[in-house]
């Protein structure tokens, strides 16, 4: 999936609507809302925004803090992107050193953007993930 625009297509419009936003607004947040509300589950106020997607008591994993558990397939992965959380994307696979991660509004490099053009599979070190969060009963 790849966008026809700045932040356009018809399949981010349907992302996008989702979390309650609007072509043109970044759409990483509201991709993850669309997978799991097509999955029946819940998602946070404000979806469409990444940040919203780590409240405290759903955070397991605080870069230079202690683990809850270890990251699973599906937990929401958030990024710094400027001074705080930007980005958001899922767990596919996690390691000591590195995580697998899909990620909406993402490009195919190694940066964090989220104003990419697709969704994308991508392999971040551990370093770069600020935050897990989990949103799937376990």
């Amino acid at each position: 999936m790849t966008e026809t625009g700045f932040n356009r297509g018809p399949k981010i419009k349907v992302y996008l609507a989702s979390s309650g936003n609007v072509e043109g607004q970044p759409w990483c947040g509201a991709f993850v809302c669309w997978c799991l509300k097509v999955l029946g589950l819940k998602v946070p106020a404000g979806a469409g925004a990444a940040a919203n997607w780590f409240p405290p008591e759903r955070v397991i994993y605080r870069r230079g803090g202690a683990m809850k558990r270890k990251p699973k397939t599906g937990d929401c992965v958030g990024f710094i992107y400027g001074s705080r959380i930007g980005h958001v994307g899922f767990v596919d696979r996690w390691t000591d050193d590195f995580a697998i991660t899909v990620e909406g509004n993402t490009g195919s490099g190694h940066g964090i953007t989220r104003e990419g053009d697709g969704v994308h599979k991508m392999r971040r070190l551990a370093s770069q993930i600020s935050l897990v969060s989990c949103w799937i009963p376990r």
